[in-house]
Formats: C-alpha cells, structure tokens, sequence
C-alpha cells in the first residue's frame, strides 16, 4: 500500500500481508517463503522533492481529449466529445490524488525484463492535478 508521510515529506511504499485477499493466498505463502510476511526492509520511497520535479516536467501542461470510437467497416472513427486543456501541475493535487487512491502504482518488474514503475491514474481524474482546468469542447 501507498503511505505518505507528510512529516519527512516521502511517498512510501508499505506491505501488510493481512490486506492480501485469500484469491491471492499462493501467492502470499510463496512470498512468506521467500522473503518473509514483515513490513519491507529498506522500505521503498520517493522524497515530495523528486517526485514533484519528475511529474512536474512530465505532466506541466496538457489537452485531455475524450472521444467515442465507433468501428465502420474495420476501420475506427472517432468522435471528440470533450477537450480539456489542463494548466498549472499541482503536487498538492497529486499527493491527494494518492491518498484519495485515484493514482494507483504499477510495478511492473516481470521475471527477465522490469518495465519500471508506473503511475496510474483512475479515468476521468487528471484534471484533479492541475490548478487550470479549461474546457474547450
């Protein structure tokens, strides 16, 4: 689970293998196994001051287009039926996007290749990241 720690400013990443659904059962006894079911050790972080400047060259400024898609003869068209244009990226508004579970975090590290960590956001919530929010369409 994600814990931001408001105090030393990190986002950090915790394991609590009582949160582990019973669908998942073999998978926590592999790990109980291996690694054992205690809090991680280092435990994983990202400081407000990295984050903040990684996202924040990332995400600046940007148009959220939304559009209906519609096949006609195997081919896809596309209607736009919303366009935001977004302004002003707000870490306070990704933090709480991350408290409030709208950004979820992907590990994607896979036996032979780690495709790295990803943020994601649940649909329809970028624009709780920025301070603008203009609608054009």
């Amino acid at each position: 689970m994600v814990r931001i720690n408001e105090n030393d400013r990190k986002v950090l990443i915790s394991f609590d293998a009582s949160k582990v659904g019973e669908s998942h059962s073999l998978w926590l006894d592999l790990v109980k196994k291996k690694a054992g079911l205690n809090e991680l050790a280092p435990q994983p972080y990202w400081g407000f001051d990295d984050l903040a400047s990684k996202a924040g060259t990332k995400l600046l400024n940007c148009f959220y287009v939304q559009a209906e898609v519609k096949k006609i003869k195997g081919l896809e068209h596309y209607k736009y039926s919303k366009i935001t244009m977004l302004q002003k990226f707000s870490f306070d508004g990704f933090l709480k996007a991350l408290k409030d579970a709208k950004i979820l975090i992907d590990f994607d590290a896979r036996t032979g290749h780690n495709h790295g960590t990803k943020f994601r956001l649940r649909q329809n919530c970028l624009p709780l990241l920025y301070d603008k929010v203009t609608e054009i369409l």
